[in-house]
């Protein structure tokens, strides 16, 4: 669900949060014999699923001006996980998504307000995108 006024999104991600760095894999390219990192299957499904719930409800043209992008993510266990890795894994699904034209310092200019929290029954990631004044 997502709600719109001219200077603030809000938006919710109905699934347990995945961390991008804390998923990843490492497989052999069998042809040049290197190592190569790729996001896990359960980072990708992730991904997918997030994104089908923010191109719901994206607006008509990707916001490409300087916003705060606020994640408060709600885990289904108390395990310490990385709120840095939990932030990128959003960006790069609100970007995928055309939520956002593009997660670099010139549009997400802060995440002032970003924490992890604890919810077994309900886990989740509320966004809130809020226009930053210049």
């Amino acid at each position: 669900m997502s709600s719109l006024t001219s200077t603030e999104i809000k938006c919710v991600i109905p699934i347990n949060p995945v961390s991008k760095k804390n998923s990843q894999q490492i497989y052999m390219n069998p042809r040049t014999g290197k190592r190569f990192i790729t996001p896990s299957q359960a980072y990708k499904k992730y991904r997918f699923d997030a994104g089908a719930y923010i191109m719901q409800e994206r607006p008509e043209s990707p916001i490409d001006t300087k916003v705060n992008v606020k994640c408060l993510f709600y885990m289904h266990t108390r395990r310490k996980v990385d709120l840095v890795n939990l932030q990128e894994a959003v960006l790069d699904v609100l970007v995928d998504a055309g939520m956002l034209a593009d997660d670099n310092s010139r549009i997400v200019v802060s995440m002032d307000g970003s924490r992890v929290l604890w919810d077994r029954e309900n886990p989740r990631t509320e966004i809130t995108i809020t226009e930053v004044e210049e």
